[in-house]
């Protein structure tokens, strides 16, 4: 058998080794579904026989618009305009104390959450596992139990989505801490400055931009969640979509959604951009 009979024999056996380990993967992902299926208790042969109620849902919420009637139409359709307006408004304001009350609270245990950058070890490890309980909890569950305590309102919304905030934005700024140039902190350190400042000369300027980043893409995140919340009480947009559910008012139902999407992707695009340009001016920062 010369050589390349050989290494056509060779790649003809790894071949059918592939094929076979593709097979096998195949069938346990088919039987895992199907477990899944029966544990979870999805009908597939129901969800196919009134598969027709979703759509004759969302047919019912599409408003009767013509072109002659149509600023009539409109402004049925919106009749309750100010009021959405106003709890769109409501919406984002939730969002907004949330993020930044999230990022100083994430700000100030990142450092000691980061291993290179900690204080002591077992502060570390209270912080990384502060930041794993408030990222692991639901906000809508943190909303509920803010909502019993201090009453309906968007106190509770802010206060659910603001620690949630803290826990996810704390794990990813205590990672971008942990890849900070050890130089300038070692600078600062040698001056015999103490441990916060040696965090806020040190190590805060170089990680500053990641972190501005980190906060807009979380505040994107929070407009969605705070529109959620307002199902239990949290205040918000959410409280008005959730009452013309009840009620059956289904195109109220598509004027607050459509509303929620066009903020939402409006927030999303300057979002986007202004992330853009600090991570731009970060590398170019970091280039010079």
């Amino acid at each position: 058998m010369t050589s390349v009979e050989q290494v056509q024999a060779a790649w003809a056996a790894q071949r059918r080794v592939r094929l076979g380990q593709t097979a096998l993967i195949a069938v346990a992902l088919v039987v895992a579904v199907l477990i899944s299926a029966d544990l979870g208790e999805v009908d597939l042969v129901r969800l196919w026989e009134r598969s027709d109620r979703l759509g004759n849902y969302f047919g019912r919420m599409v408003p009767r618009l013509a072109w002659e009637t149509l600023a009539e139409d409109l402004a049925r359709w919106y009749r309750r305009g100010d009021r959405w307006l106003r709890e769109l408004g409501v919406t984002i304001l939730i969002a907004i104390y949330a993020t930044l009350f999230g990022m100083v609270l994430a700000v100030l245990g990142a450092f000691v959450a980061a291993r290179p950058l900690a204080p002591a070890a077992w502060a570390c490890w209270a912080m990384r596992r502060t930041f794993e309980f408030a990222r692991t909890v639901p906000e809508l569950v943190f909303a509920v139990l803010f909502v019993f305590s201090f009453g309906i309102g968007p106190l509770a919304g802010v206060l659910a989505i603001a620690l949630h905030s803290m826990g996810a934005l704390g794990k990813l700024f205590s990672e971008v801490a942990e890849n900070a140039d050890p130089e300038p902190i070692r600078g600062v350190r040698a001056t015999g400055a103490s441990w916060p400042q040696v965090m806020r000369y040190g190590a805060l300027p170089q990680v500053a931009p990641a972190f501005l980043s980190y906060g807009l893409l979380r505040f994107e995140i929070n407009v969605r969640a705070a529109s959620v919340l307002g199902f239990v009480g949290a205040g918000g947009i959410g409280q008005e979509l959730y009452t013309a559910i009840k009620s059956f008012a289904y195109t109220d139902i598509s004027a607050i959604a459509l509303m929620l999407i066009v903020s939402v992707t409006v927030i999303d695009v300057v979002s986007e951009r202004l992330r853009h340009r600090l991570i731009g001016a970060a590398s170019l920062r970091a280039a010079a």
